[in-house]
Parts: structure tokens; sequence; C-alpha cells
């Protein structure tokens, strides 16, 4: 299987036929094999018995359900575990994606990228609730990571298979992938996309999930800061909080001399504090440092990419 297109989809009832029409109209002309994954995200509306009545007529549509509404990520980390193809691409369900960039992105990966991106050029979305909340936060996720991704909430994206496979995904981590595997280096290109007023239902995302993209940031940032080089980043931070201890230890002696008969229990309660703290982060590096080297944030799995 040369592609797989992984579409989650929660309550689009309306718009799920209209979506396979348009997707099997785009990979019409295309002369490789492919199929279609509508990850059925605990729908609560006919989203998922259209699009079953869809599949039992066309053997290269396949449906993947969740049980209950887990989210956007873990739909998507659904559809990639579940995909064939060498190279996956991922579009949302409520057809404000064109999949007629779908061959354009295709044409990019035979160039040789990793992944390549959709870039929301002419946005059809309201200013204030929209467009003007991700212009923030693409800027801030430039600025944190010195990746230039223009757009890191278009949903419609080309990835290998086996960098994808192995990506550790939660809370609202999908909007940063391009970031991530750009950082343990993916090689990456942008493109420009048609980009459409939703025709059915509404958006299922508020400003909430802005927050959510801020948290993952700040857990990103601290994964690359610390993760990689775990034992010397919280020794840093440990040998300073000594220092500290070691300071307010001096200042306490040099009290006792100075002023004999004086109580210093603050003094060296809070140096016992300080040094308590020192030793408190330089075993926490120890603790991250064999997280890290045991694999279990299989971050160390995407460094396979460098090497394809």
């Amino acid at each position: 299987m040369d592609l797989s297109v992984v579409i989650p989809v929660y309550n689009e009832e309306e718009s799920v036929i209209h979506l396979y029409k348009a997707v099997t109209k785009a990979l019409l002309d295309l002369k490789r094999p492919y199929e279609i994954l509508l990850v059925d995200d605990g729908s609560k509306d006919d989203t998922y018995s259209n699009a079953l009545a869809l599949a039992r007529s066309d053997s290269r549509l396949k449906i993947v359900k969740l049980k209950r509404n887990y989210g956007q990520t873990t739909a998507l980390h659904a559809g990639f575990q579940n995909a064939r193809g060498k190279v996956i691409v991922t579009m949302d369900g409520d057809l404000q994606n064109d999949p007629d960039d779908i061959p354009v992105m295709l044409n990019k990966m035979d160039e040789g990228y990793d992944i390549v991106l959709g870039w929301r050029h002419d946005r059809k979305d309201f200013f204030i609730s929209r467009k003007l909340p991700s212009k923030i936060a693409n800027w801030l996720v430039r600025k944190v990571t010195g990746i230039p991704v223009k757009d890191n909430g278009c949903a419609i994206r080309a990835y290998r298979a086996e960098i994808i496979k192995n990506f550790p995904m939660y809370s609202e981590m999908h909007r940063l992938m391009p970031v991530i595997t750009a950082l343990v280096g993916a090689k990456f290109t942008q493109i420009k996309v048609k980009h459409h007023p939703r025709k059915f239902g509404h958006s299922k995302y508020g400003l909430s999930r802005i927050y959510k993209v801020l948290l993952d940031l700040v857990a990103l940032k601290t994964i690359f800061s610390f993760f990689y080089i775990p034992l010397f980043g919280f020794g840093v931070l440990a040998l300073a909080v000594g220092l500290i201890s070691f300071a307010i230890f001096t200042i306490g002696i040099l009290f006792l001399f100075i002023y004999p008969g004086q109580s210093l229990v603050t003094l060296f309660g809070a140096s016992a504090l300080f040094a308590a703290l020192s030793l408190f982060l330089y075993f926490l590096g120890i603790i991250c440092h064999l997280i890290y080297r045991t694999g279990n944030l299989k971050i160390e799995n995407l460094y396979r990419i460098k090497f394809r």
C-alpha cells in the first residue's frame, strides 16, 4: 500500500458523504494504491452509520470507531496505527481542507521530503475567534522552537509512515508533530493550500485548545532542554541550589562568631531546605536520564529518520 489518507471525524453526519466523494475524486488519477481511513471519534449522530454504508461499497474505505470522544490527537493516533501506506496524509473531516491538494503534496514527497505541510495562506475563518489566536500560537511556537512552521494548525499534511508511527501523541500534541520531527532531523517543506468556509455543522474546537497547545509547548521545551541531557541539565540546577545552601550555611557560621548566643534556626533551616532541594534535583536528573535511556518516552525512535 502506497498511500493512506487518515481523516478524524466527529459529528460530521452531513459532510461525511461529501467528504468521501471529494477525496476519491481527488485521488482518481493517482497511479498508486491507496486507502482512506475515517476515524469516528465517538460521534453521537449518524456519522458512523453513514461512513459504514460507504465502506460496504468501497473496499478502499476503512472505518475506525473509537468508543467515546477522545479528541483529535487520539483519533489521529488510532488512524496511524491502522494505516498501511508508506505515506500517510491527514486532513480534517469538515471539508475546509481541499483534497485536491493531496496530489500536489505527494509530488513534493517524491522530491525526497519526509513531511509536507499545508499552509492556509488565505484562511476562511473568523479573525477574532480563529485566525488571531492561531497567528499568536504560531508565532510562539516559532520563537520557542526555532522551527519556521507557518501554520501548525493546518490539518492537511503528508508524512512518511516510519516517522509518524513512532510519534508520542497526547493532549494537543498533533499540532506540534511537524515541529518535533523537524527538531530531530526530519526534512520538511511547506506549500500553500486552499481553504474553504465550513459548509456543514459547526467547529468542534474552541479557544480552550489554545491553552492546551501552550501547555504542550512548555512540555516540549522541557523535554528537549532536559531529557536529552537530563543529568547535565538537572545537575546544573542542583549545583546552583547547592551553592545557595552553602552560602546560607556560611553566613550562619559567620553570625555565630560575630553574634554568639543568637538563635540562627531560620538560617540553618533555610540552608537545610536548599540542600534537600539540591539533592532532589540531582536524583530527579538521574531518574529522567534513566527514563530517557530506556526509551519509555519513545522520543529516541524519531532519530531513525536521519538514517533513512
